[in-house]
This record gives structure tokens, sequence and C-alpha cells, in this order.
């Protein structure tokens, strides 16, 4: 079982690592603590992987002190090996094998976990047990991979983009086997560009960009951070060459405006009072209106206003 939850279980201290002339991670400082799911959320090429497959020990870091459940891959290697859980952003298992015959493999690996059958329960492929790996959809395969991490009943659970590329179904069945390892009171580091995922999963997450964190905190301190409760958007056509964004930030409530490509999007304090306010300046403006929408803040709001993009517009 995991160590008492509050303490560290993770602590990552100016991690530093190059490829040729790119910086993917720049000096992060990263603490985990047991018995959490912590998220690293950012766009692509944001770092996170980088640092992740080094908190692993599948990269070595240029620089920086990595501490995993009180041990470093330095000196206790191989007893993190038996206490880490590991899934992949990509997981390559052999299509020949059997669903059941992976799993004995994997694990074979470790000094001690589950039965086989009792971890093919756990993820719901009992029906698929003999079939071989080839065979399996995209969302059956995620599960495997996931059993592959589970199956020598680890402490602490790195989870690299689980559900990407998954349908909807199948993401929130791989949800729910998160939640229920995590209830367990193990450790959970999970990166996602997806926001509802992380607001879903995540007890605190850090917002990567270029190698650094650039905000930290649990999911609703975040979206709190922007001084918004909702966000505002609407298009303005061929009109928006002629639109003034500095006159709409002046409105009351209105808070970091961006115009994107003929779209305008702002954060909200008062919706009520910001959507009238809104309307009568692109009226006195003269802009063409074309579509609105209004969504609750979430941390794809919080990115925005940080970085001035969408995560996922890469």
């Amino acid at each position: 079982m995991s160590e008492v939850v509050g303490k560290a279980a993770l602590c990552v201290r100016n991690l530093r690592k190059t490829f040729s002339d790119v910086v993917a991670v720049d000096g992060l400082d990263l603490e985990v603590r047991a018995g959490e799911c912590f998220g690293l959320l950012g766009p692509n090429g944001a770092g996170k992987t980088t640092t992740i497959e080094i908190c692993e020990g599948l990269t070595d870091a240029d620089s920086g002190d990595v501490e995993v459940l009180g041990l470093t891959w330095r000196t206790e290697a191989e007893e993190l090996r038996q206490r880490l859980g590991i899934q992949l952003q990509e997981t390559q298992l052999s299509d020949k094998l059997t669903v059941e015959e992976t799993l004995r493999l994997f694990r074979s690996f470790f000094h001690q976990g589950p039965d086989v059958p009792e971890v093919i329960a756990r993820v719901q492929l009992e029906e698929k047990a003999k079939s071989r790996v080839g065979g399996l959809s995209g969302g059956q395969k995620q599960r495997l991979a996931l059993a592959c991490a589970l199956v020598g009943d680890p402490d602490f659970l790195f989870l690299d983009e689980p559900t990407t590329g998954l349908d909807p179904q199948a993401r929130r069945q791989l949800w729910d086997l998160i939640d229920r390892f995590r209830a367990s009171g193990r450790t959970i580091l999970l990166t996602t560009h997806y926001m509802d995922e992380a607001e879903r999963l995540c007890d605190r997450v850090a917002i990567m960009d270029h190698g650094k964190v650039i905000a930290e905190g649990t999911p609703r301190e975040l979206i709190a951070s922007i001084g918004g409760e909702h966000s505002l958007e609407f298009s303005a056509g061929d009109g928006a060459g002629g639109l003034d964004p500095a006159a709409l930030g002046r409105i009351e409530g209105i808070r970091d405006v961006h115009l994107e490509q003929g779209s305008v999007r702002m954060m909200v304090t008062e919706l009520h009072r910001a959507v009238p306010a809104v309307l009568d300046e692109l009226r006195r403006q003269q802009v063409p209106l074309t579509e609105l929408r209004t969504h609750s803040a979430t941390l794809e709001d919080v990115f925005v206003a940080l970085t001035g993009r969408r995560l996922r517009e890469d």
C-alpha cells in the first residue's frame, strides 16, 4: 500500500533535459503527495512526457533530482521497479499473444501482485481473456495496457495520455478504473491534454508550457485564479476586423479578452450583466454578431488566460 496520505510520493527538484538544441524540461520543480491523483497538463511539446519518463526511470535527466516513494533511480532502481506501475503513451504489445498470456508475462516480472484472472476482471476483459491482442478494440487495448501496469500491485501509478484516441464510452470506462485505484489509497501521476479528464480525475494539477510549470493547484483554485466564473465567446465573421477589443475589456466584469481568427473569447464574472453590455458595445461599434456561446470556466480557460492560446491548438 501507499505511504501515509499527505507525504510526498514524488519530489522533483530543478529538473533539466535537452535534446540537441531543444530544451524539453527547464528547471522543473514538482511535488506529488501520497494518495492523490496529480495531473500534469500542457500542449504537445510542453515537456510532459519527458518529465514523466525521467520520473519512471526510462530517460536520464541532464541535471536535477528525482525521488519517488523516498527512493532514487541511482541507488534503488530494483525496488522502484517493483513498486511502480507504468502505462506509456503508446504501449506496443505482441498481437499474437492472448490477453491472459500477456498479463502472465508481465506478472512474472514482479515479486508480488494479484492473480492474473483477478486483474482481468478488474479491467473488465473476462470475455477477451483468450483473445489475441491484435483483435482487441482501441479501448480494450488501453484497458489491457492499464492491467499490465496494475499487475504488480503498484504503490505509484504513472499514466501518460491514457485515453488519447478513445471514444467517450471507452474513456469513461478507463476513468472508472483509475478512480478505483485511487480509492485504494495509491498515488497517480497522470498526463493529459483533455481538460475535462483532469477536472474529473485529479486532486491537483500543474500546467506546463515550454518545459516549465506555469500554474499549480486544485482545478477549482486554478479556475478561480483567472477572475471569472464563465467564458463568453462570440464570432463576428468579416466584421471582426473592425472590432476594438480594448473597449470590451473596459466593460465591468470582463477579463482577459482574446481575439482568435474572427472569434473573441473573454472571462466574465457576472454573465447576466456582461452579455447585454457586450451586445450594446457591439452595436455601438457596428460589428455584426454571427454566433454567441457561454460556458462555465474550465482549465482550458486557465491555459488561455496564462498563455494566450488554446491548450490543443497545436
